[in-house]
């Protein structure tokens, strides 16, 4: 065949009725996984409300006096200083284990397994503010950048297994 008798690639062109019947089916399967998905995974759901449960029970807690009792004068350790305990620092500190065991819990359990990058780095978030209102944050940054990382890798090396 020469160049001459090649036709130029022309798209395939759908007329209107036709193109949105298509459209329509792609967007009815896409609601279909969706929902599909989100039926078999309650478990981003239950974190959220137990977090909001947390939150409730500090917040309980903080306003019956309880929290005044493990309140303690602030402690010094060499160079690192421990202050009391507040209601965002303990509120923090939950939400950031509860997400940090949802993605432990995605990373190694076939039925819920999705990925889990962003759920490390929001738990290190988390985790990271809670211990920056009890210690000094010259002392939470370092650990809370080393532990980004090494969800990162973990993370890389698992999606490459």
């Amino acid at each position: 065949m020469t160049d001459q008798n090649k036709k130029p690639y022309e798209p395939r062109r759908f007329s209107e009725p036709e193109f949105e019947e298509k459209t329509k089916e792609k967007y009815e399967k896409e609601d279909e996984k969706q929902e599909e998905k989100h039926n078999q995974d309650p478990l981003s759901s239950l974190v959220w409300a137990l977090i909001l449960i947390w939150a409730g029970l500090v917040f309980l807690a903080s306003n019956l006096g309880w929290l005044d009792q493990i309140r303690a004068e602030p402690i010094t350790i060499g160079e690192v200083t421990i202050t009391s305990l507040s209601r965002w620092s303990l509120i923090f500190l939950g939400a950031g284990v509860l997400v940090f065991l949802e993605a432990i819990i995605r990373t190694f359990v076939p039925a819920y397994r999705s990925s889990t990058g962003g759920n490390f780095f929001l738990a290190a978030i988390f985790i990271g503010i809670g211990l920056g209102m009890i210690f000094s944050w010259e002392i939470v940054l370092p650990f809370v950048l080393i532990v980004m990382g090494l969800s990162a890798l973990a993370s890389a090396i698992i999606r490459h297994r």
